[in-house]
């Protein structure tokens, strides 16, 4: 036999879930999403199609990004015990400066069309987190504005090589008036990558009202009301040219970058040098010969060349040729904290982070960048313990392994 009876008022009341009162409706659903995969899927409920894809898909039959989520997939940690890890420091430091945790955020092209918040509210999360931004040639903002907009973070510019080689000089002489300490060279881009959803969506730089986006707009009529309420959706650097992204690579960017392009911007450019989409062992000891003070391996997050190499299956190899002359990053395929550990382990220095933060702008704007970067530290700080390390500078390839 059971007993049974009525609850009591006080013994159910502290069952019964209470909202935060300092947070908005739209931050407590942040709130519940509790990994990068879960800002993702929120992301694409809240944007149009062919905005989602232009931030989630890659060239061709998207191999290279795959597999380079596979590769994390593959990762095997070897963690050690009883030790103390009641404190651990997550922080390292990237080209002479601390950073708070082991990424930047990356380049990304065109980021106000996922939020109408666009790069300053990125840059302004950066800067609460104590990480560094970088501000894409592919922009929508402007050098200028984007100092005034986030004046105490810490400001990267990339720049493409353009055939244009007078403006590609004039944008970094900006770069260098406005303030940014590091100038990445992105080298992959001898061409656009073939982005097949972005040719199915119809995907235009700037957007184009057709019939199928006019429908949409019943769907997602916040987003176009931001959209049309708000200055002109279009590059800060450059004019568009009605084409997919890809089409304007091929158009404006120079296809003949070789070395001398290297001792050239070496030549008017007097801070620290990157040079991103290094895909080989070989080219990692080019870029260190060339004086860059940092490689990012890279493959462009899969969006250049299909079934390509992939960044942590190199970075072992990369680290042990030019480790001690170059600092080393990668990114790619990276969608949690556990797989930053991983690349840290395996000799990075640290990784740049793309679409999770995408992600996290298109969920909720401001609030979903900060989610990003928060769901990232703890991820980050959790694995470290579970490792038994108490810094960042403590992982070694001792620690990890790829199945």
């Amino acid at each position: 036999m059971v007993n049974r009876r009525l609850p009591r008022w006080e013994e159910l009341a502290p069952l019964i879930g209470r909202p935060d009162p300092a947070l908005s409706r739209a931050q407590a659903r942040l709130e519940r999403c509790a990994s990068i995969g879960d800002l993702r899927a929120r992301a694409r409920r809240r944007v149009p199609r062919a905005v989602f894809d232009y931030v989630d898909g890659a060239a061709g039959t998207e191999t290279s990004l795959l597999r380079s989520r596979q590769a994390f997939a593959r990762v095997q940690f070897r963690p050690r015990v009883l030790r103390d890890v009641s404190d651990v420091d997550p922080s390292v430091t990237m080209l002479g400066e601390r950073s708070a945790l082991p990424f930047a955020f990356a380049p990304t092209g065109f980021t106000r069309m996922m939020h109408h918040v666009g790069e300053p509210a990125v840059a302004r999360a950066a800067g609460d987190a104590g990480i560094p931004y970088a501000l894409s040639t592919l922009g929508t903002t402007s050098l200028e504005d984007l100092a005034a907009e986030a004046p105490d973070t810490r400001r990267w510019f990339q720049l493409y090589v353009w055939r244009d080689r007078m403006a590609a000089e004039a944008l970094v002489r900006r770069a260098e008036a406005s303030g940014y300490d590091t100038l990445i060279l992105t080298v992959d881009t001898a061409v656009g990558g073939i982005r097949l959803r972005d040719v199915r969506n119809g995907l235009t730089i700037p957007p184009q009202l057709r019939a199928a986006t006019i429908a949409q707009m019943a769907l997602y009529p916040r987003w176009w009301a931001n959209v049309l309420t708000t200055p002109p959706l279009e590059f800060a650097s450059l004019t568009s040219t009605g084409g997919t992204v890809g089409d304007l690579l091929t158009e404006v960017f120079d296809p003949s970058i070789g070395p001398e392009h290297i001792s050239w911007l070496r030549g008017i450019w007097p801070g620290r040098l990157i040079l991103k989409g290094i895909q080989s062992v070989e080219d990692a000891r080019l870029a260190a010969d060339l004086g860059a003070d940092a490689i990012v391996l890279s493959n462009h997050g899969g969006r250049q060349i299909d079934m390509g190499n992939v960044p942590l299956e190199l970075l072992p190899g990369v680290v042990e040729a030019v480790g001690d002359r170059v600092e080393v990053y990668i990114d790619g395929g990276i969608t949690s904290g556990a797989d930053i550990v991983a690349a840290c382990a395996f000799g990075a220095r640290g990784v740049l982070v793309g679409r999770a933060y995408l992600y996290g702008l298109m969920a909720g704007g401001a609030d979903g960048v900060r989610r990003t970067v928060a769901i990232l530290e703890k991820e980050i700080r959790t694995t470290m313990q579970l490792l038994g390390v108490r810094s960042i500078a403590e992982l070694d390839p001792g620690y990890v392994t790829l199945r």
